[in-house]
């Protein structure tokens, strides 16, 4: 093993040290009893809540089981939400687990109170927006090389990725972002199961087995193209699954699909340096939705979409930083003091730079000025240095200010500076040129006057900014950045 793997692997070990160490181990079910009167719950927690608990009942009511266990179900799930060991990952869990029952027991719905399934929405939708089936197109020619390339993000990295990507923020970030992956995972998931209750279509597989036929609720499932990877390996794993779908006609919209774009979504987010390759996947699973014949193209658009809703709309204002949204485990994301640490010592989880966060741009950013020396500093940006410290700021506009007024009285000379010649776009060496226009550097004052055509008096722009120059222009003298007066000829003085 070579050193870089080795020291891969020693930084995921100290990691799950750390996480382990950081799990709650009580086993009391006072301390939750405790947090439960103690906490204030929102409107929104309780219409969450009695929504999921209205589900829930629903579900356990079609399930055709024995009542003794209709009522074990609930009492195991409320026995780990008491004990703090196991709420700390039930309770999170709980959208995917109202997902999960809502998926498996849909079933069991009356066939009177369900819609009549769709067989030809879906392709003439696809036809009349994009021009032709798409998905009809990817299937003409199959090679067991694209079985392989196509089965592998949607019969295996479909149900593994979810818990990968959970095992990476559990180490390496903070666990409010596992909470959002597991609530955001749920909802959705749940969004669209029920969207596919409602709207029941037919997947491509059906047309091309049963042609445009109405469908009924009667009619088996297919694998797909994933019949061909069971011929394979000689087995018969997802021909037995797919057949026994508790919801054959679930096409739109299509969850693989939205689940890839779900976890590239937050991958590149909370891990920006596997953003090509999270995408990359992502990108191979909608093809591959569509060469199994399992999704139309309009399917593969609507799970993204939604998926893309979720992400963008519930997304909490305190991850749409990048510093505490790559913050390691145990950061206060909703302390903003911590996160300007974080941002001031640059070491955040991707080894991003540092953010500063918080505070509003200097007058000599917003105005393009030159920023005298601060003996308080911070990390650069942009060629500036930023000040961290109220007094440094308050010295700096005070030297500003004595510059102003120096410039007004015309005892000192004034520096200019050069706008090009740098990369910057700024001059770095600066003559000071006195009222006379002659220069210290003893340069004629043709060559100082042309100079000034490139020119920026610092002083004056920030004065005329701040609007403090009171004084009235003379009478028949023009206007100059140095206040130079300049005769204006008499009438008469150029007649013939």
């Amino acid at each position: 093993m070579s050193s870089k793997a080795r020291r891969s692997v020693q930084t995921v070990l100290n990691a799950f040290i750390a996480a382990v160490n950081r799990l709650d181990k009580s086993l009391s079910p006072s301390i939750t009893l405790a947090k439960v009167q103690s906490h204030h719950f929102t409107f929104s927690e309780i219409v969450v809540y009695g929504f999921q608990l209205v589900l829930a009942s629903l579900w356990l009511y079609l399930l055709p089981l024995p009542i003794l266990f209709k009522l074990l179900l609930p009492i195991l799930y409320t026995s780990a939400l008491l004990v703090p060991f196991t709420s700390q990952f039930f309770l999170p869990a709980t959208p995917i687990f109202s997902y999960l029952l809502a998926f498996f027991s849909c079933r069991f719905i009356p066939s009177p109170y369900r819609p009549t399934p769709s067989v030809s929405l879906l392709p003439t939708l696809e036809s009349v927006l994009y021009g032709a089936n798409i998905s009809d197109i990817l299937t003409r020619f199959t090679h067991p090389i694209l079985d392989i390339l196509a089965w592998f993000p949607y019969g295996v990295g479909h149900y593994i990725v979810p818990f990968v990507v959970a095992a990476f923020l559990w180490l390496f970030r903070p666990k409010e972002a596992l909470h959002l992956w597991a609530r955001l995972l749920g909802f959705f998931n749940l969004t669209g199961v029920i969207i596919q209750i409602l709207f029941p279509c037919a997947a491509p597989w059906y047309e091309l087995i049963y042609g445009l036929t109405p469908a009924s609720y009667s009619t088996k499932g297919s694998p797909g193209g994933l019949i061909r990877i069971d011929a394979l390996f000689h087995s018969n794993g997802y021909t037995t699954a797919f057949t026994n779908s508790p919801l054959v006609f679930g096409a739109f919209p299509s969850l693989h699909a939205g689940c890839a774009t779900l976890e590239a979504l937050f991958i590149s987010h909370f891990f920006p340096q596997t953003t090509k390759w999270v995408w990359t996947y992502a990108g191979v699973l909608y093809w591959a939705t569509m060469y199994l014949t399992h999704h139309y193209l309009i399917d593969v658009v609507g799970g993204g979409c939604l998926a893309m809703g979720f992400f963008y709309f519930f997304l909490p204002d305190e991850f749409k930083n990048p510093v505490a949204a790559t913050a390691p485990p145990g950061t206060q994301i909703g302390n903003p003091v911590a996160l300007n640490a974080l941002a001031a010592s640059g070491t955040t989880g991707a080894s991003l730079p540092a953010y500063r966060m918080g505070t509003q741009r200097s007058k000599y950013e917003i105005y393009d000025l030159e920023q005298p020396p601060s003996p308080v500093g911070g990390p650069l940006n942009g060629g500036r240095r930023r000040d961290r410290s109220m007094m440094a700021d308050a010295a700096a506009a005070y030297e500003l200010e004595q510059s102003d007024s120096e410039a007004e009285d015309g005892d000192i000379g004034i520096a200019y500076r050069s706008t090009s010649g740098t990369k910057s776009g700024k001059d770095k060496s600066s003559a000071p040129i006195t009222e006379s226009g002659a220069s210290n550097t003893g340069r004629p004052n043709a060559e100082s006057s042309a100079r000034r055509g490139g020119h920026r008096h610092t002083a004056s722009i920030a004065r005329l900014i701040r609007g403090e120059d009171s004084r009235a222009p003379e009478e028949g003298a023009g206007w100059s950045p140095i206040h130079t007066p300049v005769s204006t000829p008499r009438r008469g003085e150029f007649s013939s």
